[in-house]
């Protein structure tokens, strides 16, 4: 699927979040400007040092008044054993089927070692109050990331 752009609504959806006995819905979170962040693998590298950054400025996006939420392709266990590990204070979303990565255009080919495969393309959406897609990141790194998105969720 294509990715969505700017200025259209974000597609919906409810996901088995880390840290609750319940599922995330987005629509559910009208009202609020949500920070999504997809990466590809939970305690892999990158991914830590992303997760990490969101948890460290968690004061500030909630100053900003700003939701945030990671997802991967990973199983819920391992969202807690991740949230655990790094005391992660935001929920991760467990999109194993990948549904949600495809309606957002980031379940994409990769390459390893010259070998082609299937994964998330680190990409970051901030969804307006309204739901509607502000703004995306894509091809993210991670290191100074978190900073990159609260900058310019504090300025909007």
């Amino acid at each position: 699927m294509s990715r969505p752009i700017e200025g259209q609504l974000a597609p919906d959806f409810t996901l088995p979040a880390s840290g609750t006995t319940q599922s995330i819905t987005l629509s559910e979170l009208r009202g609020k400007r949500v920070v999504l962040f997809f990466y590809p693998k939970d305690d892999t590298p990158g991914c830590t040092v992303e997760a990490c950054a969101f948890r460290d400025l968690s004061t500030a996006f909630a100053a900003a008044d700003v939701v945030v939420l990671g997802l991967s392709k990973d199983a819920l266990g391992a969202h807690e054993k991740f949230t655990g590990k790094f005391d992660l204070n935001f929920p991760l979303l467990a999109d194993t089927e990948t549904v949600v990565s495809q309606a957002y255009g980031v379940w994409v080919q990769k390459m390893n070692y010259g070998k082609p495969y299937m994964g998330i393309e680190r990409t970051t959406f901030v969804i307006g109050s309204d739901g509607q897609i502000e703004h995306v990141f894509s091809k993210v790194k991670p290191e100074g990331h978190a900073e990159e998105v609260l900058a310019y969720v504090g300025e909007k």
